[in-house]
């Protein structure tokens, strides 16, 4: 990979990509409130509103703990790590936890540079009061970033004590050894606990500029399985999830839906609901009710009449056609850049000796987490406090602060370890429906979403049209390439491959659904046709697919992880029955390197695609816990079964067609292929995040082989949704 693609990469990170158009759009929700209701609730006096930060910003973690709104990164220990005076040590970041682990693997950077064993560490993740300001928990960022600043604190948290022990002891620190929570003098064998120093105070100390960290080949507890913090919680049912929050005196709250997107509610007639004894809201198009049960409030949004206008929209069979008529050419604020070229692209074509023009396109897909989108709202006065499964606390207590017109520091979302997110949990508005009927009920509310709900009214992964043209040498080096991608977004557009004349292009279009931020972004998109076009170059010259790629790919990282993967594959075999297939893809994305391999088999009669074997090997530099590693992958491979196979939201004039479970096909048991990871250790390197970049290879891993066992080239996601029609 050429250093300016790696330097586009790692400043990619700095910004926001396109495609989270979540965090572009206009607010779901902003209430008008009445001047006198408004002053009411508030009270008298002057109303200073601040201002919301910036989407785009690129601080990712700033605003120290107990200090207010600042943006910068906190300098002092205390902002971050506090060790009481039984010897707990309690570590505070503004990352949350959505099933990735990171709870274990944060702990383990500490434990590793702070000497403490891991179960004498508590994390406060996500809540807005206690925890220094972070943009939020997506792309690949917490072990490249959160990871490498709890170890700098708790290496100067160490350093520290280790210092206190000294001047106690009036020796040289050089003879002291910090191990297991305590300091010991090498000369003398006397040692002191880490809280019997400390007596209770903080840390107050500020973080050198440069504080040496332990090298991974050296670490003790970092690169080791360590088992999942609370994970016992999780098994017996012990953990409370956003959904499982409970208040006293709490009502439950239901909204009443337009009967399509973007209708306008004309009338309401809430006489029945209100008879049953529930609190029934209008603010707008804001509907909902709360009541002292899921049932009642059930049952008073159904008695609710109310009329709608609603606007023709478009249709999925148009989707494609208006992505590309319809586009906005947008500046595009991601690393990537919305135009990317270089050399003469359209003179290397037309000199070419091979040539190919394809056209590959995306649908849109819905997130569908296990857990589906809950808050409980409670106020205090002028306050707020929110429990909700977010991705993006902070994000939602300004989501919240403008919808109500109250400072952000009357705002406060806590965010329990949430039942999965998959970049779909951005937004607060189910966080702001909870407060809005709270506040009307004058008592705790609590909104869950219904699974329907979940499908319809969430955001989904964008779709997308991508066209490329390539020309190719009589030797087999790619010598042109033009890519375009429409709507689906910029994220992974740039190709690894060494090409000397590139035409690379991100066009936004106008979506007829509301669309935003998936694992992996469009990268999933952009890989997919990529590696699609690569094997169907390699076929084209009469060339194995590794081969070509291996010759036009100088990435050392990339071919080393393209050949591990090939090697535990057993790529080269010859097929041993009907319908076999072997395919590959794979590809850079978020610091990380990734080939993916797959069997597949088809049934020449029936035309049903079955996922034998998966082979991955991947590599994001020193390995932070191995066993956490390989499920994030496998994880990341059985998600992508979907989108690759059969995902694919079906709406029709703003409607969606299969917003519930028994519509929608998501991967079962029986799907899940063999699954086998090599895992490359660079410690030679710094940590890598894995949870977006494992995916980009499964789609076209599985396009390519369905090619190798029956000759058809599938360009579509998902690519058999219904079967393969053979005839």
């Amino acid at each position: 990979m050429s250093s300016k693609v790696m330097s586009s990469e790692v400043s990619s990170q700095l910004f926001l990509e396109p495609e989270r158009y979540e965090l572009k759009a206009a607010p779901v929700y902003r209430f008008d409130l009445d001047r006198r209701d408004f002053f009411k609730f508030l009270g008298a006096g002057l109303l200073v509103v601040s201002a919301l930060k910036h989407a785009g910003a690129v601080q990712e973690s700033g605003g120290a703990r107990r200090r207010g709104a600042d943006d910068s990164v906190p300098k002092e220990i205390d902002a971050w790590l506090h060790i009481g005076e039984d010897g707990t040590v309690t570590v505070y970041t503004g990352k949350v936890e959505v099933g990735q682990n990171i709870r274990t693997s944060l702990s383990q950077a500490v434990a590793e540079e702070l000497h403490v064993p891991i179960d004498k560490i508590e994390l406060v993740m996500g809540d807005t009061q206690l925890t220094p300001f972070d943009m939020g928990t997506f792309g690949s960022r917490t072990t490249p970033t959160m990871n490498l600043q709890l170890r700098k604190v708790a290496a100067s948290a160490r350093d520290l004590l280790i210092g206190l022990a000294a001047t106690q002891w009036q020796t040289d620190p050089a003879h002291l050894v910090a191990s297991d929570a305590k300091v010991t003098d090498a000369q003398t064998n006397r040692s002191v606990e880490y809280a019997a120093l400390l007596k209770g105070q903080q840390l107050t100390q500020t973080l050198p500029a440069e504080d040496p960290l332990i090298p991974a080949a050296n670490w003790r507890v970092a690169g080791q399985s360590a088992h999942k913090v609370d994970g016992r919680d999780f098994v017996t049912g012990r953990h409370r999830y956003p959904s499982d929050q409970t208040l006293p005196d709490m009502l439950h709250g239901k909204l009443l839906r337009p009967p399509s997107f973007g209708a306008t509610l004309l009338s309401l007639d809430s006489q029945k609901a209100e008879q049953m004894g529930a609190v029934v809201v209008r603010d707008g198009n804001f509907v909902g009710v709360a009541a002292p049960s899921v049932a009642l409030a059930s049952s008073a949004v159904a008695a609710i009449h109310a009329e709608w206008k609603s606007d023709p929209q478009p249709s999925r069979k148009d989707l494609f056609d208006s992505l590309k008529k319809d586009t906005t050419e947008g500046k595009d604020p991601s690393g990537d850049g919305d135009s990317y070229e270089t050399g003469s692209v359209d003179k290397a074509l037309a000199s070419a000796d091979h040539h190919l023009q394809q056209t590959y396109t995306v649908s849109y897909i819905a997130h569908v987490p296990l857990e589906p989108r809950a808050a409980l709202a409670k106020w205090d006065g002028d306050k707020v406090t929110v429990w909700t499964g977010t991705q993006r606390p902070f994000g939602v207590r300004g989501q919240l602060a403008e919808a109500f017109r109250i400072p952000e520091e009357k705002v406060r979302v806590l965010m329990p370890d949430t039942g999965s997110g998959y970049g779909g949990k951005h937004t607060g508005e189910t966080a702001i429906e909870a407060a809005r009927l709270a506040r009307a009920a004058k008592r705790p509310v609590k909104v869950v979403w219904t699974r329907e709900e979940e499908f319809t009214w969430a955001y989904f992964r964008p779709a997308g049209v991508i066209d490329v043209k390539s020309g190719v040498a009589a030797d087999g080096a790619i010598t042109a390439w033009e890519f375009h991608n429409y709507n689906s977004g910029s994220a992974g557009i740039r190709t690894y491959y060494e090409i000397p004349n590139q035409r690379i292009m991100f066009h936004e279009a106008n979506s007829p659904l509301r669309q935003g931020s998936y694992r992996a972004l469009a990268a999933t998109a952009n890989h997919f046709a990529r590696e699609s076009h690569m094997d169907e170059l390699a076929h084209t010259l009469k060339l194995d697919p590794l081969e070509f790629r291996l010759k036009n790919l100088k990435n050392e990282r990339l071919r080393a992880v393209f050949q591990a993967a090939a090697k535990r594959f057993g790529w080269g075999a010859s097929k041993s029955t009907p319908g076999q297939g072997f395919g590959m893809g794979g590809g850079y994305e978020k610091l990380g390197n990734i080939a993916t391999f797959a069997e597949v088999n088809v049934d020449g009669k029936s035309g049903e695609v079955k996922v034998v074997r998966v082979v991955s090997a991947f590599e994001c530099g020193a390995i932070v816990n191995p066993d956490n590693l390989r499920s994030q992958i496998e994880g990341s491979n059985i998600q992508g079964l979907g989108g690759a196979l059969f995902e694919a939201i079906e709406f029709e004039n703003g409607k969606i067609l299969n917003g519930r479970l028994s519509r929608y096909r998501v991967p079962r048991f029986s799907d899940v292929p063999a699954l086998d990871t090599v895992l490359l250790d660079r410690k030679d390197l710094p940590s890598a995040g894995a949870g977006e970049c494992p995916m980009i290879g499964m789609a076209p891993a599985i396009a390519n082989a369905i090619f190798d066992a029956t000759a058809r080239r599938l360009r579509s996601l998902p690519l058999v949704p219904n079967g393969l029609k053979l005839s």
